[in-house]
């Protein structure tokens, strides 16, 4: 992200935002392993959808150079992930880190 300061907290989130703007501007990503033993099928990438959508935030999920909507069916279906892939959460909005928290939730199958 060109002018953009990162931020690590020990919890595992990084945190972005670009020079000159508020706390308000912040987003929050977070690297996540998948740990559905059937990766992100139809049906689990369904369920994420569903989890995603819960929260106001917008969110994204991140696999090699795709960068899909986590709320989109159609999206999280092109990514193809299989069980132990490892993703990208990120998340920006007034619920960023419980949305960010609940999916991974969801997607390491805890």
């Amino acid at each position: 992200m060109e002018n953009s300061v990162r931020y690590s907290s020990g919890s595992g989130f990084c945190r972005f935002f670009r020079a000159g703007l508020d706390e308000e501007d912040i987003m929050t990503s977070k690297e996540i392993r998948i740990g559905l033993s059937s990766g992100l099928e139809a049906r689990p990438a369904a369920m994420l959808v569903q989890v995603a959508s819960q929260y106001e935030s917008s969110i994204y999920v991140e696999s090699e150079e795709k960068r899909v909507n986590a709320k989109s069916i159609m999206g999280m279906m092109t990514l193809g992930l299989a069980e132990g892939a490892h993703v990208k959460v990120t998340a920006d909005g007034s619920d960023e880190e419980s949305a960010i928290e609940g999916i991974e939730k969801y997607l390491s199958n805890q």
